[in-house]
């Protein structure tokens, strides 16, 4: 079976982190406004969140999400948009998506040290 071309792999891919990116929004808001609304401060629900192997790893699974889902948006509507294409559009939103997973894997580490 032929491999499928690169713009249908990046289309299924943007749309599956999408997917992932609605669950992990819904259940982070929700844990906000459950936790708030039982009176917990940002003090004491960061202090419950601290050593917890399944927050880090619902945070680290959001992060990587959105490292690939931003930069994939970005490239369609720069491509829509304007004549940029070819290997330096895709080397810039490479860098972006390495930047959005370094700033995402510094918050979680600062979160979860």
């Amino acid at each position: 079976m032929a491999r499928a071309p690169l713009a249908a792999r990046l289309w299924l891919l943007q749309r599956a982190s999408a997917a992932v990116l609605a669950l992990c929004v819904m259940v982070h808001l929700l844990t906000i406004i459950l936790a708030v609304r039982g009176g917990l401060t940002a003090a004491e629900i960061l202090a419950r969140t601290r050593g917890s192997m399944a927050w880090l790893t619902f945070y680290g699974v959001f992060v990587v999400a959105i490292a690939l889902h931003a930069p994939l948006g970005l490239r369609s509507i720069l491509r829509e948009g304007t004549r940029w294409r070819g290997r330096s559009l895709d080397l810039v939103l490479l860098a972006v998506a390495l930047a959005l997973l370094g700033a995402g894997w510094r918050a979680i580490g600062g979160l979860f040290a």
